[in-house]
């Protein structure tokens, strides 16, 4: 059985981890710099890190925050935002990023996917979706929408067939970012994780929605994720009760999830 990946994904604004409710209303937590080396500590699995604003500003990611985020960890470290060429790709690379995570500018310009698929290979390149329910149409048969730029423009596009165009084109993971439930803790939409998890061959991050382990017990076992985003649980001041990696991952064992084992007094 495949070890399921406990992801925390640091959406980061002027250098600063922020935490949003539906992508808005948005509380910083500390410097990126100092999330991650907490983080680190406490064992995650992995790390994403999105400049959430460069898209939308239309500049060059952080990359001054990106190589001091990289200092402090030692686990699989994807990078995203601002993002528009295989320079900007080779550039978070060299700073110490393992992943290269791609949005808006994927739904711009496609063949970005393919590009870098081609340069770095397929197993750097993660397909990140912004999708949100809506009416289902002709257009729109899965019933939800793909959105850019932090969620402030929606596209048209049928969030499923955009993650197996995806896929074709190369990207070797896709995160499933749910507008609807982006932190609101009640769980993750576990509909449109199952459904893009299914349609495609490529392991699937599930994220957004996590408040408390049983959610992450729920997307791992009624869909096919390979992954799951729980940094809200981790640092989110809106929740009463923050969880370590230790809780969690012990809670987990308990629904039988094969998840990478928390080792008490690990040398990090």
């Amino acid at each position: 059985m495949l070890t399921k990946r406990l992801i925390a994904c640091f959406d980061v604004n002027n250098k600063m981890v922020t935490k949003a409710h539906k992508f808005q209303d948005n509380i910083d937590i500390d410097t990126a710099e100092n999330v991650a080396r907490k983080i680190y500590e406490d064992q995650i699995d992995e790390i994403i890190f999105y400049d959430i604003a460069a898209s939308a500003q239309k500049r060059k990611i952080d990359i001054d925050t990106v190589k001091k985020v990289a200092r402090h960890v030692f686990v699989p470290f994807t990078v995203g935002g601002g993002i528009g060429s295989l320079d900007d790709m080779y550039e978070v690379l060299k700073a110490g990023a393992e992943k290269i995570s791609i949005d808006s500018m994927a739904v711009r310009n496609p063949e970005i996917i393919r590009e870098g698929e081609m340069a770095f290979g397929r197993q750097c390149i993660v397909l990140s979706m912004q999708v949100k329910r809506v009416e289902k149409t002709a257009k729109i048969p899965s019933g939800y929408e793909i959105a850019i730029d932090g969620a402030r423009f929606f596209t048209g596009m049928d969030a499923v067939e955009w993650a197996k165009r995806g896929e074709d084109l190369g990207a070797g993971e896709i995160c499933v970012n749910s507008i609807d439930k982006d932190g609101t803790h009640e769980g993750y939409d576990i509909e449109i994780t199952s459904l893009i998890s299914r349609a495609v061959n490529v392991p699937t991050i599930a994220s957004g929605g996590a408040g408390k382990p049983e959610h992450v017990a729920k997307v791992f076992t009624q869909t096919q994720a390979s992954a799951a985003i729980v940094s809200s649980m981790l640092y989110s001041p809106r929740l009463e009760k923050n969880y370590s990696m230790r809780e969690i991952k012990e809670r987990l064992s308990e629904y039988n999830i094969y998840v990478r084992p928390w080792i008490s007094g690990r040398n990090i």
